[in-house]
């Protein structure tokens, strides 16, 4: 599906479906956060909201929702999120363009795939941000780690990339497919000609087990080796 076909499902969305769910999934991203920080997994869950906006209504109104996350995030989670918006930013920008612009929403290996990249990116973006902003910590469940990676000899910009890159992986995947679940059942208008999987709803729920249990088996893996770490 072409990028011009996406922008014209955009248009016929009604103003009012955005007013309302840009804050809306800005609040699900600030609440998924905040239950991260009190059971201290390596994961974020601050973006399932970000991936529905971006979809939906495009990748500049996923931006703005993850803005408003970390942003307004900040009187819930403190101040540590807010450099972590352009993390947000940058999620936004491969799920809505990933989805909206080349097609990788039409399938489970797509899903799958732009799950993974958005994992790599916002990990790409996330690491020079936990160097130099905060030297290497941040009070997340994956310091440990990321001390024990530079402790072996790698500089903190390559620790901070290598240590958290499971949990990314696992965050944009269950992101991805939470994300998936959620946009199945809003309104069709909101997804008119944007390039979802062409099956029905049992054929949605398999992709969203199956995707989601791919980004478990990522979280296992980045607990494993965070307790190894600690």
């Amino acid at each position: 599906m072409s990028g011009a076909a996406a922008a014209r499902g955009a248009q016929r969305i009604p103003l009012s479906y955005v007013a309302v769910l840009v804050p809306v999934m800005a609040a699900l991203n600030i609440v998924g956060g905040f239950i991260i920080s009190i059971v201290k997994v390596p994961i974020f869950l601050d973006m399932i909201g970000t991936m529905v906006v971006s979809v939906a209504l495009g990748p500049w109104w996923g931006a703005l929702t993850g803005i408003i996350t970390n942003t307004a995030g900040s009187l819930v989670n403190g101040p540590v999120g807010i450099p972590f918006a352009l993390c947000n930013v940058v999620g936004a920008l491969v799920w809505g363009y990933g989805i909206r612009s080349f097609g990788l929403g039409k399938s489970l290996p797509g899903l799958i795939a732009v799950g993974a990249i958005c994992g790599v990116a916002v990990q790409a973006m996330a690491a020079p941000i936990i160097t130099f902003v905060f030297g290497g910590a941040t009070g997340h469940s994956s310091d440990a780690l990321v001390a024990a990676i530079s402790a072996a000899g790698l500089g903190t910009l390559q620790a901070s990339f290598i240590g958290g890159l499971p949990g990314s992986f696992a965050d944009k995947l269950i992101a991805t497919f939470v994300g998936l679940a959620i946009l199945q059942a809003l309104p069709s208008g909101l997804t008119a000609g944007v390039g979802l999987p062409k099956t029905d709803q049992n054929g949605v729920l398999k992709y969203v087990f199956i995707g989601l249990a791919v980004g478990i088996a990522f979280l296992l893996i980045a607990i494993q080796q965070a307790g190894a770490a600690a």
